[in-house]
């Protein structure tokens, strides 16, 4: 039975050295394939777009991607404590927000990107 175990351990080894000494022609030309993808320019919720009057003058910028737009206005209520404490997933909206949130008191945070879409200016 240590026969068979020893065997494996030799053959292991072989493989192992074999690797090292000569590497997969295959994982070379995936890699230059992976960073051919990530150099191509964003695209969909990452593309920076054109933004409302309105959406411009809360976040201060001109365009901006719809991924950084959440972001900064989750920072803002984060920052302003706008949720509600006793339902974790309600907005407090204070004058600033309801610019941007069709002038509502209180929005769920699952309408937030729903709300938004109408501030983003389509582009074809």
């Amino acid at each position: 039975m240590s026969r068979v175990f020893e065997a494996c351990r030799v053959l292991m080894a072989a493989a192992k050295a074999g690797a090292k000494a000569n590497p997969n022609p295959r994982s070379a030309s995936m890699a230059a394939t992976t960073k051919a993808k990530t150099t191509t320019r964003p695209n969909g919720i990452l593309k920076s777009v054109p933004v409302s009057p309105a959406m411009r003058k809360f976040l201060g910028v001109p365009e901006i991607s719809r991924t950084e737009a959440v972001k900064k206005i989750w920072e803002y209520i984060k920052l302003n404590d706008l949720q509600n404490p006793a339902n974790k997933r309600e907005i407090i909206c204070d004058e600033k927000l309801k610019t941007i949130f069709d002038g509502k008191d209180r929005v769920g945070f699952l309408e937030v990107a729903r709300l938004m879409s109408v501030h983003f200016v389509k582009t074809t």
